[in-house]
C-alpha cells in the first residue's frame, strides 16, 4: 500500500545539491488501471497502481533493460523524465489535534522532491510517503512546501503523461 501526500513548493530547499538524487524516466502503458514502466538510474521496474489519491495499492516488479526498452516503445503519451532528490525528515511535525501512536509519532520520513524536465518544466512536486493514513493526515509540511495537491488528479504522473502540449 502506498500512502503519500503531494505538494507544490514555494522555493527549493537550501543545499539541494547535498542530497542524494536519482534520474528517473517513466512511461505509461495504461492509466486505468495504472501500469507504468520506470528506469531509475540503472534499475528498471514495471509498476501496477490501484485507484486512490491518498492511499492505493502499488506493486513493483523488476525488469531488465531489454524488457524496459521493448515496453517503452509501446507506451502511450508523454514519457516523463525528472530528477528526484531524497531529503530526509528526521523529526517530522504532526498536528497535535490528531492522536498518533508512538510508532507513528517517532517515524523518520523522506521527501521525494521531483524536478521535472521539459515539457513539464518548471513543475516541481514534493511527495512524502507515510506508514499509515493517520500519520499522513497529521503531517504538518515544512515551510517551503506550498499547496497540498494530494487529492488533485492533475498532479498524478499518469495524468501528466496524457497532457497535450
Amino acid at each position: 500500500m502506498e500512502i503519500e501526500r503531494k505538494f507544490t513548493i514555494k522555493e527549493l530547499p537550501a543545499r539541494l545539491d547535498s542530497y542524494v538524487f536519482l534520474r528517473i524516466e517513466q512511461a505509461y502503458l495504461n492509466t486505468d488501471p495504472t501500469i507504468r514502466i520506470r528506469k531509475q538510474d540503472e534499475e528498471y521496474y514495471l509498476t501496477y497502481k490501484g485507484k486512490g489519491l491518498l492511499a492505493r495499492e502499488e506493486y513493483n516488479l523488476p525488469l531488465n533493460k531489454e524488457s524496459y526498452e521493448h515496453l517503452r516503445k509501446k507506451a502511450d503519451g508523454n514519457i516523463i523524465s525528472k530528477t528526484r532528490y531524497l531529503i530526509p525528515i528526521e523529526k517530522p511535525d504532526f498536528s497535535p489535534d490528531i492522536p498518533l501512536s508512538e510508532q507513528e509519532a517517532n517515524v523518520s520520513l523522506k521527501i521525494e522532491l521531483d524536478i521535472f524536465d521539459a515539457p513539464f518544466r518548471p513543475l516541481i512536486i514534493a511527495e512524502v510517503e507515510f506508514p499509515t493514513e493517520n500519520a499522513a493526515n497529521a503531517f504538518l509540511p515544512p515551510a517551503w512546501f506550498d499547496e497540498d495537491v494530494t487529492r488533485n488528479p492533475d498532479y498524478h504522473n499518469s495524468n501528466l503523461s496524457r497532457r497535450i502540449f
